[in-house]
């Protein structure tokens, strides 16, 4: 049997209007035409690293081993930061040095399993013949992405690197009784994604209150539904985390919700 082909993901601030993400997927496919290249997203917001993050951080580990993670948010593309191939257990990250792996080092840093190796792209063979100072995402890392892809070394793109840039990640403090976090994320429905996670809610409790801004809520839906249409509610989404969300409206909009905002959970027995 044939192995399966690598497959590349691209996540990008680029949007689709223009014409970036193709000629991305072009220079892929000049160096390797039998690589599968998949759109994770193009609508990161611009310029915004901690958003990318956090959106490769809840989507890399639903694709399998061996996948090359090609993220370009990159306010810094010009500059002296790094551009860097990270592999994390097995699976590649072509990105600039500037935090875009921050949630995945946080992980890094309390597991005792994964294991990181990190170089910093610097051989010019595996780069475009030239390189513009604004457009990174065509010139090198798509083709150091494609390299990777037919089985370039990690040692043939670069040196080691030890350490590498972190943006703040906003943990949750937890008391007794209490669990206060922030806003995250909101998404494109408007729901407000917290870094409170499900795990973090589990125990022997009989009643919740929810706190963020003005308004209370007193239990966490297993369904959208439980509650009436426009009426505000919390919900644990798919990535695992408390969400604030509306049923059939946007929490961001009628709630006047925003990332940092404070979220309090207090739990009674």
């Amino acid at each position: 049997m044939n192995e399966s082909p690598r497959i590349i993901t691209l996540t990008t601030d680029f949007g689709t209007s223009d014409a970036y993400v193709g000629t991305m997927k072009g220079v892929i496919l000049g160096i390797n035409p039998n690589v599968r290249v998949l759109d994770l997203t193009h609508a990161i917001s611009p310029q915004d690293i901690h958003e990318a993050a956090f959106t490769i951080h809840s989507v890399y580990r639903y694709y399998p081993k061996g996948t090359i993670h090609t993220v370009v948010v990159d306010p810094g593309v010009g500059s002296d930061r790094q551009a860097i191939v990270c592999e994390i257990d097995g699976v590649f990250f072509v990105c600039p040095d500037n935090g875009v792996l921050s949630y995945l080092l946080q992980d890094i840093d309390s597991s005792t399993e994964l294991q990181m190796n990190t170089v910093a792209i610097q051989n010019p063979i595996y780069h475009l013949p030239e390189v513009s100072n604004t457009f990174h995402g065509r010139d090198i890392f798509a083709p150091v992405a494609a390299h990777l892809s037919r089985g370039v070394p990690l040692t043939d793109i670069g040196p080691p690197v030890e350490s590498l840039v972190q943006i703040p990640i906003p943990i949750p403090e937890v008391s007794e009784n209490t669990i206060t976090g922030q806003i995250v994320r909101i998404d494109r429905f408007g729901n407000a994604i917290t870094n409170i996670s499900e795990t973090a809610l589990a125990g022997e409790v009989s009643e919740y209150e929810i706190s963020v801004g003005s308004k209370r809520l007193t239990h966490i839906n297993r369904a959208y539904a439980e509650s009436a249409v426009g009426e505000p509610l919390a919900i644990i989404g798919s990535f695992g985390l408390l969400e604030i969300a509306i049923n059939g409206g946007s929490a961001e909009i009628c709630l006047g919700l925003k990332r940092g905002d404070v979220v309090e959970v207090h739990r009674y027995n």
